[in-house]
């Protein structure tokens, strides 16, 4: 997939790594313009292309009484929002067929979470929507096998796929990066490894996912260095008290000299 393709993308010309980037949830309008505003402003000064994040609902939640969203229409609106007043693309997860020609009337980038990715109706609606599609591959599967949800969205006719890496399930609690995956995956498609993720720990006692974001830097210094497309890194200014997956997301004031660093590898191994 060609990175500019994507609406309202910049920066596709200084062979940069390209970032989504923004908090879990959306939680309200104001702390969705901050967080895209000083993104916008790190971004811009490092030249990486830049995508916004931030979940219109999440409906894989642990316990029943979790977070799952401030309304459908309501949270799009802001997506949609932050995309016209930043000049940005955003991007979004959908978890039922019917979320996909919904959320494509606000946002560019369609995203099938990992639990989802071999709903090949939830594929197919996402491919037929004409937008980009965000493919995370499962916990439970192998890179070789991101290439039949590839294919499902290619056969659509949609070539403006991408697939994320999240971890791998390892044991009940706990989520491991095979490296390996990413140069398998960019045989098939443009390949983003989702940081934050990556460094769950789901199932915990208390019925609320835990995370290790202690180790963010070295998870994504160790993508940029295999060669990975893209880095997915949810962050937030206040993480302990985010709505959502605050236990392994990026504080915001560590975002910068984070991005920095990367970018730095970037250009490193650009003249490999």
């Amino acid at each position: 997939m060609n990175l500019a393709s994507i609406p309202k993308i910049k920066h596709t010309a200084s062979n940069n790594f390209f970032l989504l980037a923004g908090p879990c949830a959306i939680e309200g309008e104001d702390m969705a313009f901050r967080i895209a505003e000083k993104v916008v402003e790190i971004t811009d000064k490092l030249e990486i292309p830049y995508i916004f994040k931030g979940s219109f609902r999440k409906a894989n939640r642990s316990r029943i009484d979790s977070f799952t969203g401030i309304g459908d229409e309501k949270a799009l609106k802001i997506l949609q929002r932050v995309s016209e007043k930043f000049d940005i693309p955003t991007v979004t997860d959908i978890h039922e067929s019917s979320d996909a020609e919904l959320a494509a009337q606000y946002v560019d980038v369609l995203q099938i979470p990992a639990f989802l990715v071999r709903q090949t109706e939830l594929v197919v609606a996402a491919a037929n929507t004409g937008k980009v599609v965000n493919l995370k591959k499962g916990q439970f599967m192998s890179p070789e096998s991101m290439k039949h949800a590839v294919t499902k969205v290619t056969d659509c006719g949609n070539d403006l796929v991408m697939v994320t890496d999240r971890g791998t399930m390892f044991g009940y609690q706990d989520m491991v990066v095979d490296f390996r995956g990413i140069p398998t995956m960019k045989q098939f498609a443009t390949t983003v490894l989702d940081v934050t993720h990556s460094l769950q720990q789901p199932n915990q006692s208390a019925g609320v996912t835990g995370g290790r974001p202690e180790m963010i830097s070295t998870i994504a210094k160790a993508g940029i260095a295999t060669g990975v497309d893209g880095l997915f890194i949810e962050t937030h200014f206040d993480p302990a008290n985010a709505k959502s997956d605050g236990a392994n997301m990026l504080d915001i004031s560590r975002l910068e000299k984070l991005l920095s660093d990367l970018t730095a590898i970037r250009k490193t191994i650009n003249h490999l």
